[in-house]
This record gives C-alpha cells, sequence and structure tokens, in this order.
C-alpha cells in the first residue's frame, strides 16, 4: 500500500502500472494483483474514500438534471453525517489539508473517479472540455461547505438544517454544473 500511495502521488492514475507498483514494493505483479484485483481498485483502496462514487454518483444523477445540484448538497450531507462514512470522509479531508502526499491523492482520486463519472452523465448537457472546470468548481462549494460547515464549525452553517444548508448551497451548485459560468 505504501508503495502503491508514493507511486498514485508520484505520477497520477495513468502514470502508475501495477508493475512499478510491484517493484517498489519487492513484490511480484501477480500478489498485487491477488489482493487488489484491478489498477482501479487499488487506487480505491489507496485513497480509502469513505463511500464509493461509482454507487453514488449514478443516484444522484438519476432524476431530473434541474435538480442536480439540489440533489449532490444532500447526498454530500447524508455522506458526512452517517455514522458509517462522516468519519473517513472527514479523516480524508483533514489528511488532504495537512499532507501534500495526500493532498495529490485526493486530487488524483476526483479527477479519476469523480469527474470522469461526471462527464459520461452529463454528456448530454454540457460539453465535455468544461467539466473538468465544473467539477473542480463544485468540488471547491461542497468542500468549502465541509470545511466550514464540519471541520472549523463555523456558526451559523456549522448547526443549520440540511434543508438550510440545501437552499444555500444546491444553486450555487447547479450552475457550476449545468449552468452559464460566464
Amino acid at each position: 500500500m505504501a508503495a502503491a500511495r508514493e507511486q498514485f502521488a508520484a505520477g497520477g492514475y495513468e502514470g502508475t502500472s501495477i508493475r512499478g507498483i510491484a517493484a517498489v514494493a519487492k513484490v511480484d505483479p501477480a500478489l498485487v494483483h491477488h489482493y487488489f484485483g484491478t489498477k482501479e481498485k487499488l487506487f480505491v483502496a489507496v485513497v480509502a474514500p469513505p463511500a464509493d462514487p461509482g454507487e453514488l454518483i449514478p443516484q444522484v444523477m438519476s432524476g431530473p438534471v434541474e435538480e442536480v445540484g439540489e440533489r449532490v448538497v444532500r447526498m454530500f450531507l447524508t455522506v458526512l453525517e452517517s455514522p458509517a462514512t462522516g468519519p473517513g470522509f472527514r479523516a480524508l479531508l483533514r489528511g488532504a489539508l495537512a499532507n501534500d502526499l495526500s493532498a495529490r491523492l485526493l486530487r488524483e482520486f476526483f479527477t479519476r473517479q469523480v469527474v470522469r463519472r461526471l462527464t459520461a452523465a452529463l454528456d448530454s448537457v454540457v460539453p465535455a472540455a468544461e467539466m473538468p472546470t465544473r467539477a473542480s468548481l463544485v468540488a471547491s462549494q461542497i468542500f468549502g461547505m465541509v470545511l466550514m460547515r464540519y471541520l472549523i464549525g463555523l456558526e451559523p452553517i456549522a448547526s443549520m438544517g440540511h434543508d438550510e444548508v440545501v437552499a444555500a448551497v444546491a444553486p450555487t451548485v447547479q450552475r457550476y454544473l449545468i449552468g452559464d459560468l460566464t
């Protein structure tokens, strides 16, 4: 895992191979495949996200595209307040804030696991070339909300109800996802 973490952080997902990871770890590549299966599964294990974007994004994208911003914000609030996923998500963000290696892994994870899926899901709504910009703007809003609400505890957002947070944040997320960015 340490070798994979270093390799993914240094070379990104595309620039990293199972053979390269195995060489750094001084093990046979077959051993890595045995325990992790694919490079993508190893990458997810290294980043250790508390929830799988492969399951969450299709849920968020089901329904009218005009309400996707609301569903994104509600999904994050649910994940962050769940006893099963909240502590892991907050730890992942704390680690990214405190450690450059963790930050690089989170950026790579976001690009590989989230932006790619959003691009596919919104391909008929916005040009694929815009999706990296749109997704990073959404991330800035969501991670800013997470930071202020859950890590710093800035009032009044820290004690606002879900509906209040959704009403305040979702329109901006909606615009970032499918609206005019000019």
